[in-house]
C-alpha cells in the first residue's frame, strides 16, 4: 500500500505540539502508517528534537515543497510557510500573539497543499484560542478555519475514541465517534441551533465518517437527548419530541441505522460498551466530557464534511506541562492512524 503523505501542523509552539512531534518521530509505527512531514518552525522543531532525543540526534530537513520531503526515523522534513511569523523567541507555556498567528499560518498552508492534492491528509497539533485571537484570527478554532478555507458550510467535528484493544474481526465493535450538532458557542445559543435539519445533517455526516472505521459496514448511530431524562415526554422540555426525534425518523427513512434520542446518563455508558459506533451529541461538552474522561490521551478529533482529510490530537496545548518532557504522543499516533484509514477508504472509493 502506498503510504499517504501526511502533514503534521505544529500548532502553538508554546504548547506541547512540538514536543509531541519530537517524542513520536522515532517510533516505527508512525513511518509505517504514513510518509510524515512537519509544517511549522524548523528552529522550534530542532529545539524540541534536541530536548527529546538526547544522545540520539535527529536532523531537520528544511524543505520548500512537500515533494522534497524525505522522511525517516532520523530525519524530519519541515516546511516553514513563506512569510510565517518568526517564533524562535516565543517563550514556552505562555499565550503569545506570534505563536497564535504562526499556528494559523501553518494550518492554512497545509490546507492549501491538501486542496491542491500535494499532500494526502493533515494531522494537527493543538493551538491556543486566546493566542489565535491575539494573532489576528477571528475564528475560535481549527474546525472553523478549515471550513472557511475549504468553502464547506456543512461540516461537523467528530471526537473519536479508538478501541483500547481492537478486535481482530473488523466487523465487531471498535471505537466510538461522537459528532457534535453545535460546537463552539455559548450554551444559551444551543437551543436555537438545534433544528430538525441540523440534527439530520450531522447524523448523515456520522454515517459517512464512520464507514472507514467500521470496515465499510453501516454504522450504528445513537442520537443524544438535549434535556435531562430525554425530556420525560415533554415535562423537562420538548426538543426531543419536536426536533430530535423527527430528525432521527428522517434519517431512518433514508436508510441510516440510527435510534434515539436517548438519555445521556445511560447512553454514553452503553455506547462505550459497544452498543453503538457513533453518538450524535447536541453540544460540545456533552460529547467531550464523556470521551475525554475515558481516554483523554487516545482521542482523535476529525473534521467531517471537508474535501480533504483532517484529523487532530484531541487534547489542548497543555501549557501546564509543555516543554517539560511530559508530553504523551499517543493521541498523535491515533490521529495519524485514523487519517491513513480515511485516505485509503477515499482511494478505494475513487475519491
Amino acid at each position: 500500500m502506498h503510504r499517504p503523505r501526511i502533514a503534521l501542523t505544529m500548532g502553538d509552539v508554546a504548547g506541547v505540539g512540538p514536543e509531541v512531534i519530537a517524542a513520536s518521530w522515532r517510533r516505527p509505527e508512525l513511518h509505517g502508517l504514513c510518509a510524515p512531514m512537519v509544517v511549522g518552525s524548523a528552529a522550534v522543531l530542532k529545539r524540541a528534537l534536541d530536548s527529546a532525543t538526547a544522545g540520539e540526534p535527529i536532523s531537520v530537513q528544511p524543505i520548500a515543497t512537500p515533494e522534497e520531503a524525505d522522511p525517516s526515523p532520523e530525519r524530519v522534513p519541515c516546511l516553514e510557510p513563506p512569510g510565517a511569523v518568526d517564533v524562535a523567541g516565543v517563550p514556552p507555556r505562555r499565550v503569545d500573539a506570534r505563536a497564535g498567528r504562526a499556528a494559523y499560518d501553518y494550518l492554512v498552508h497545509a490546507i492549501d497543499l491538501a486542496l491542491a492534492g500535494r499532500i494526502d491528509a493533515i494531522a494537527t497539533l493543538p493551538l491556543n484560542k486566546e493566542a489565535l485571537h491575539l494573532g489576528g484570527c477571528p475564528h475560535p478554532g481549527h474546525t472553523e478555519i478549515l471550513a472557511e478555507r475549504c468553502g464547506t458550510p456543512d461540516h461537523a467535528m467528530m471526537l473519536y475514541l479508538p478501541a483500547e484493544k481492537p478486535d481482530a474481526d473488523p466487523a465487531k465493535p471498535g471505537g466510538l465517534g461522537v459528532v457534535h450538532v453545535t460546537l463552539h458557542m455559548a450554551l444559551r445559543d444551543v437551543f436555537a441551533a438545534i433544528t430538525v435539519d441540523s440534527v439530520a445533517a450531522k447524523i448523515r455526516l456520522a454515517d459517512r465518517a464512520l464507514r472507514p472505521l467500521t470496515a465499510g459496514r453501516r454504522p450504528r448511530i445513537a442520537a443524544a437527548s438535549l434535556n435531562p431524562h430525554a425530556g420525560e415526554n415533554g415535562l423537562f422540555g420538548d426538543e426531543e419530541i419536536v426536533t430530535i426525534r423527527p430528525a432521527v425518523e428522517l434519517a431512518r427513512s433514508e436508510g441510516l441505522d440510527v435510534r434515539g434520542p436517548f438519555p445521556n446518563d445511560a447512553l454514553f455508558r452503553d455506547a462505550l460498551a459497544g452498543a453503538f459506533d457513533a453518538v450524535v451529541a447536541m453540544y460540545h461538552d456533552q460529547g467531550h466530557i464523556a470521551l475525554k474522561t475515558v481516554g483523554f490521551w487516545r482521542g482523535v478529533n476529525v473534521t467531517l464534511g471537508l474535501p480533504i482529510v483532517r484529523t487532530s490530537v484531541a487534547h489542548g496545548t497543555a501549557f501546564d506541562i509543555a516543554w517539560r518532557g511530559a508530553a504523551d504522543p499517543s493521541s498523535l499516533f491515533e490521529a495519524v492512524k485514523v487519517a491513513a484509514l480515511m485516505v485509503e477508504w477515499d482511494r478505494r472509493a475513487g475519491r
